[in-house]
């Protein structure tokens, strides 16, 4: 048995994780990051960086079919599956590299292995224990089933979705949310057949109603078919495919069953509990500053009940390693954390819905406006349809944007902005907007929120 020492020690190194060390590292405290797969987490290794390239491949690929109406002439002619892999690897292998490089470059002790908590200020790590005057538990999360459905044979996650070695023909899709409908965007452009369940009335049901309703109308129209509002009853699988069941009796049939209902806690097993922890669910309980039960032991990112975003847990961890240190980080909370799904359309929000805005403040006291894509200039020629969405509190400042169309997540950063720092849409009009931009679109609402709209009526 050995002992390490450190000022901090972190139980994970994904986004939350790595970025507490970094950050600690940074204000020079001596940190002790355990891992017992790759630092980087499911973010960079089986979750956003993967997926995004895939979606991009998706991207080139619609372009290629529908150069002509840009006056390009290319043949399409499918999907190099094998290239496909190369280049999301490529991606991962550079980013991964690029990160071990700074960990190492920050002084932070990596250690290899599974670790598990055994006292608020221990964790053991096979025949090491590491010591720490402060431990933050960063496990992070692991794709969710639903109660009976076995993830086996035809019946796969996320993880398993991003290593097919083939393009399915035809594919079933249960979860209407963020990764379900990031897969079927892909799966759609390389040329599968798409059938979406969702329970919840919409797809991406946690957006603006509006927003929902509108990509509920660009993925009919791109042939992509959903049904929503009734729930998943039953899967049967054989070695051609699987027949999925819903509670009214309808039946789909597929080669595949990606089941993308959202994802779990990674917390069992592994001492939180034996030790004292509040748990609720596998989820670690945490004050607003991100402290355990047990004081000195902190958690960020997917354990902590809310938003799952790598980002969130990125910020989360720098939160930690500021308060450790004495600067009263600010608090940001989660519906002001900006989200975007990566489809095509893209959507991309920060702040209340309308509907939510309405009832905190009072359905009179607050206004909205619904910018349509199809007056931005920039838009029209990289040819998107959608809309932005701007809420506000009457005479007071803006609390909500929530946006649709090709490229909108690029928006999010003024759009946070906006909500986060109270911004009144008077304080924003007379800002410049760059000529043509799709940012225009924001400043446009901006100034029909101000009470002077130029082009709308």
């Amino acid at each position: 048995m050995s002992e390490q020492n450190f000022d901090l020690v972190v139980l994970g190194a994904g986004s939350g994780g790595y970025a507490a060390a970094l950050r600690a590292s940074e204000l020079g405290m001596t940190v002790g990051l355990i891992e017992k797969s790759k630092v980087g987490g499911t973010c960079l290794h089986v979750g956003c960086i993967p997926t995004k390239a895939l979606l991009h491949s998706a991207e080139v690929a619609d372009y290629a079919r529908e150069s002509a109406k840009f006056g390009v002439t290319t043949t399409f002619g499918g999907i190099d599956i094998a290239g496909v892999t190369a280049y999301r690897e490529g991606i991962v292998s550079s980013k991964y590299k690029g990160l071990q490089g700074l960990i190492k470059a920050r002084g932070i002790t990596t250690i290899e292995g599974e670790g598990k908590l055994t006292s608020p200020t221990t964790v053991q790590v096979g025949d090491i224990t590491v010591t720490g005057k402060n431990v933050i538990l960063a496990t992070g999360s692991y794709s969710r089933s639903l109660p009976g459905l076995e993830i086996s044979g035809r019946v796969i996650t996320s993880e398993q979705a991003l290593q097919l070695d083939f393009v399915p023909k035809k594919v079933i899709v249960l979860g209407g949310g963020v990764i379900g409908v990031e897969f079927s965007s892909v799966w759609k452009s390389w040329g599968a057949d798409v059938q979406i369940i969702e329970a919840l009335p919409h797809l991406v049901p946690n957006e603006d109603e509006s927003v929902s309703k509108q990509f509920e109308r660009a993925f009919r129209k791109r042939g992509i078919n959903f049904s929503v509002g009734v729930r998943f009853s039953s899967v049967t699988q054989n070695d051609d495919g699987v027949v999925v069941t819903l509670e009214d009796g309808q039946t789909f049939d597929g080669e595949l069953l990606l089941v993308a209902v959202g994802r779990g806690p990674s917390t069992a097993n592994l001492g939180f509990e034996e030790v004292g922890v509040t748990m609720d669910r596998g989820f670690v309980i945490t004050n607003e500053r991100l402290e355990t039960s047990i004081p000195g032991l902190y958690a960020v990112g997917d354990i902590v009940p809310g938003l799952q975003l790598a980002h969130r847990g990125f910020q989360q961890g720098i939160f930690v390693a500021e308060e450790l240190a004495g600067l009263n980080p600010i608090i940001i909370e989660d519906v002001n954390i900006p989200k975007v799904t990566y489809s095509d359309p893209e959507v991309a929000s920060v702040g209340l819905t309308e509907a939510k805005a309405a009832e905190k403040y009072g359905a009179d006291k607050i206004s909205s406006y619904d910018y349509n894509l199809a007056g931005n200039g920039k838009s029209h020629i990289i040819g998107t349809a959608g809309s932005i969405k701007v809420v506000r509190v009457n005479e007071g400042p803006i609390v909500g944007v929530h946006m649709i169309g090709a490229r909108v997540g690029e928006l999010i950063g003024e759009a946070q902005l906006a909500v986060n720092w109270e911004a009144y849409p008077e304080d924003i009009a007379p800002l410049i907007h760059a000529h043509p931009t799709q940012n225009e679109a924001l400043g446009e609402a901006f100034l029909a929120l101000a009470g002077k709209p130029l082009h709308a009526i």
